[in-house]
C-alpha cells in the first residue's frame, strides 16, 4: 500500500487517534517541514491545534543525508555515539556541524512562529508527528526535548518506518501510533505517491490554516452572546 501524499496520511493516522478527538489538553507538535502536512491533518481531524517543534538532523561529514544525530530547538541534542566515532569527528567538528543546524533553527523559528511563544507543555497530550522516520534521530531528539517539559502524555505519530528504528522510538514516548511497518524498507518517500517537498511558505500556510479552523470551531463567550443579544433586540 502507497498513501497518495502526506495529507491522506494523516487523515489514516487521524482515524487510529480518535479517542483524542476535542481533548483540551491535546497539542500537535509537527515536524517541519514534511511533518506538518500529516499534523495539519491530524488537527482538522482531531479539533486540536497544530504548532511545529524545530529539530534538525546533524549529517556526517560528506553525505549530510546520513544521520549521527540531531539537535532541537530546545537545546538537546541526540548523538549516536558509534556512529560519530567511526567518522572519528574531533569535537571542534562537531560542534560546527552542530551549530549549522542551530542556525537554520533559529531561521524557521522566526519564520514559522512569527513572534509566537513556545507553547506550554506542562500536563499536555503532546502528539509528536513527522511524515515517516528511517534512523529517527530528529524524532528521537525532539521526544527527549519535549519529554523535559514534562507533558501528561507524549504520543509519536509515524505514518512510516522501520522495525528496528520504532522499536527504539518506543522509549521515547507513552504511545506510538504507526500506519504501516513495511520490510524491507528502503526510505520513507518510497511509500508516497507524491512525496513533493515541502516549502516554507507551505508550512506557514498550514500553520495558519489550522488556526484558522481553530478559531471558527471556538464557541463564542457567554459575554460575546449578551452583546450580539443586546444588538439585536436594539431599534
Amino acid at each position: 500500500m502507497l498513501f497518495r501524499n502526506r495529507e491522506e496520511a494523516g487523515r489514516i493516522l487521524a482515524d487510529k487517534l480518535r479517542q483524542y478527538r476535542n481533548d483540551p489538553t491535546g497539542l500537535i507538535l509537527a515536524l517541519p517541514r514534511g511533518g506538518v502536512a500529516v499534523g495539519y491533518q491530524l488537527s482538522l481531524a482531531l479539533h486540536v491545534p497544530l504548532d511545529v517543534f524545530m529539530a534538525r538532523k546533524i549529517g556526517a561529514p560528506g553525505n549530510p543525508e546520513y544521520a549521527i544525530g540531531a539537535v532541537a530547538e530546545t537545546g538537546s541534542r541526540y548523538l549516536n555515539q558509534e556512529v560519530v566515532s567511526s567518522f572519528g569527528l574531533s569535537r571542534y567538528e562537531l560542534d560546527r556541524l552542530i551549530h549549522v543546524q542551530e542556525k537554520e533553527i533559529a531561521r524557521r523559528k522566526d519564520l514559522y512562529r512569527q513572534g509566537r511563544p513556545f507553547p506550554q507543555l506542562t500536563d499536555r497530550t503532546v502528539f509528536l508527528v513527522d511524515d515517516g522516520i528511517a534512523t529517527g534521530s530528529t524524532f528521537m531528539a525532539s521526544a527527549r526535548a519535549i519529554r523535559g517539559l514534562q507533558p501528561r502524555r507524549l504520543v509519536g505519530v509515524i505514518p512510516v518506518g522501520p522495525s528496528s528504528t520504532l522499536h527504539e522510538v518506543r522509549a521515547y514516548v507513552d504511545e506510538l501510533v504507526v500506519h504501516m511497518i513495511p520490510d524491507p524498507f528502503e526510505a520513507v518517500g518510497h511509500f508516497f505517491v507524491d512525496f513533493t517537498q515541502v516549502e516554507d511558505r507551505d508550512v506557514v500556510e498550514y500553520l495558519n490554516l489550522a488556526e484558522e479552523s481553530m478559531l471558527e470551531r471556538k464557541p463564542s463567550s457567554p459575554a460575546s452572546s449578551d452583546v450580539l443579544s443586546a444588538k439585536e433586540g436594539a431599534p
